[in-house]
């Protein structure tokens, strides 16, 4: 029995897992590529349902999609076309690269490693060409495999302890997370990148679903092993992270046609073998919810922050207003994303950061955000070449729209060491930290919080990618030194702590003329 409401699990597991300069140097570590994970799970006694590859243009532009959400009360039942749509646009394969050793195939939201822990599962009612059932994405084929014929929702509304926009969706997407695919190159760290993976997934999803005039929810309030149970995975080795509540209709789901009895379905194992870390294992089971009452402690408001008056030189953001902005659709933008490997040391413009700041922080439905608007992440900013701004390290007020300094200088080499010593951060025009007081969060969320507040910093992350790509921009997700970073923004993050890390600027492929 692991209980939620102890956070020393979070603690540990994040003080264990940090990355120190003498850390990365003493671990002994080397991927090995024998044995490297297959990028796919695989049922091969199920054959897929091929889903259609023609999609609607939605005509909505990226920079509206990332910070718009539907009214939750808006009838909108998703078809077969919105679902392929819509798990092409999150999770589907946009690109593939051939190497000596075989073939890389690239998907639509980034992903540490490209690794691609994610799996993806539909838990639906009937929908026009698509019947009731709990089905398996299944990106390599662009299919569903049907796991339960029927209706299950309400397995779903009673695991969520009767969440609202579980009760009255037409379609629920689970998001589970395989460890050994991820922790086969980044070891126990790899829950922290659960959070960021399915993040920035969830940002092309959130999208692509206002984009389609889709309400949507992200729900992290619920049972753990119902919904485990219901697709029938090992939760040593899979586990559910979070669900999304898409459309909405009046009626309430009907009983489910049978128990969730274990399935027993083969899949393909992922190596000849797999290394356990156990630490990340058990960060999960003490942030899982057991019991009803757990459910009942989640909801509620998210702890409230203020930030104390400025101190330094207070620099106001500009970002475009709707009729300015590019009208480059998501479902362009989100095919042309990329992660930049090299950057230009050349300038953005004021209004270019304003924009992506501006756009990226406008809200995230969520059940652990409350009320509306409300964020577990601070922003924090290495800013390096940024015209009419001096450089030097900033904090975001989203609530003002002003950046504060809170030291001028050329910081482009201490940008690379925090960044794990590589150049990427150094070369790119800024570099956006999220920071977060753990100490609130675990109080109000026990455990689970933690979850949260990397689920959060990827999907904000995800949608400054987006953001980059629509400016015409470049963006790449990083890894870090983790107190280093607060030690670098200090006094003034002092007691926080380092959660996720995105560098933007020009690409060297793509430099501006």
């Amino acid at each position: 029995m692991t209980d939620n409401r102890d956070p020393q699990a979070a603690w540990t597991y994040h003080q264990d897992t940090k990355h120190s300069y003498v850390s990365i140097r003493t671990n002994p570590h080397f991927m090995d590529w024998s044995n490297q994970p297959l990028a796919f799970k695989i049922y091969p006694t199920l054959e897929p349902m091929r889903l259609p590859g023609e999609f609607r243009q939605t005509g909505v532009a990226a920079l509206s999609a990332i910070s718009r959400s539907v009214s939750a009360h808006s009838n909108a039942v998703p078809d077969l076309e919105a679902v392929a749509q819509l798990l092409y646009l999150s999770a589907g394969i946009t690109r593939k690269r051939k190497y000596s050793g075989g073939e890389i195939f690239f998907r639509a939201a980034a992903c540490t490693g490209a690794l691609y822990e994610v799996e993806l599962y539909l838990v639906c009612g009937g929908l026009p060409n698509l019947d009731a059932g709990v089905y398996h994405f299944a990106p390599a084929e662009f299919g569903l495999r049907l796991l339960r014929a029927g209706d299950y929702r309400r397995v779903l509304l009673e695991a969520t302890g009767g969440e609202p926009a579980i009760a009255h969706t037409p379609l629920a997407i689970i998001c589970t997370c395989t460890y050994w695919r991820n922790a086969w190159k980044y070891q126990a760290r790899t829950y922290r990148h659960f959070g960021w993976d399915n993040g920035t997934l969830l940002a092309n999803l959130l999208a692509v679903s206002t984009a389609l005039g889709l309400p949507a929810r992200v729900v992290c309030g619920f049972l753990d092993h119902s919904v485990n149970g219901l697709l029938d995975v090992d939760p040593q080795r899979e586990v559910a992270f979070s669900l999304v509540a898409l459309g909405h209709v009046a009626a309430l789901p009907p009983p489910s046609p049978a128990e969730a009895a274990p399935l027993s379905l083969e899949t393909v194992p992922l190596s000849q073998r797999e290394v356990d870390y156990p630490l990340m294992r058990e960060m999960h089971a003490a942030s899982s919810l057991e019991a009803p009452e757990e459910l009942a402690a989640w909801r509620g408001h998210t702890p409230k922050k203020e930030f104390l008056p400025p101190t330094g030189p207070i620099v106001q953001l500009t970002p475009l207003s709707d009729a300015q902005i590019p009208r480059d659709p998501i479902e362009e933008v989100i095919q042309r994303r990329g992660s930049t490997r090299k950057f230009a040391r050349s300038p953005i413009t004021i209004a270019q950061l304003s924009t992506m700041l501006d756009r990226a922080t406008r809200g995230v439905p969520a059940d652990f955000l409350d009320p509306p608007g409300a964020q577990l992440n601070d922003l924090y900013l290495i800013i390096h070449a940024v015209e009419g701004l001096s450089p030097g390290a900033y904090v975001c007020d989203r609530t003002r729209g002003v950046l504060e300094c809170l030291k001028q200088g050329n910081f482009r080499a201490d940008a690379g060491y925090l960044g794990l010593e590589q150049e990427l951060p150094a070369d790119a025009a800024v570099d956006v930290f999220f920071l977060a007081d753990l100490r609130p969060i675990l109080q109000r969320f026990g455990n689970r919080g933690y979850r949260a507040v990397q689920l959060e910093s990827g999907i904000l992350g995800g949608k400054l990618y987006l953001a980059a790509y629509a400016l015409g921009l470049g963006a790449t997700g990083l890894t870090f030194f983790d107190d280093e970073v607060t030690r670098f923004f200090s006094p003034h993050a002092e007691g926080k702590s380092a959660i996720f890390l995105v560098a933007l600027g020009h690409s060297a492929k793509h430099q501006p003329r």
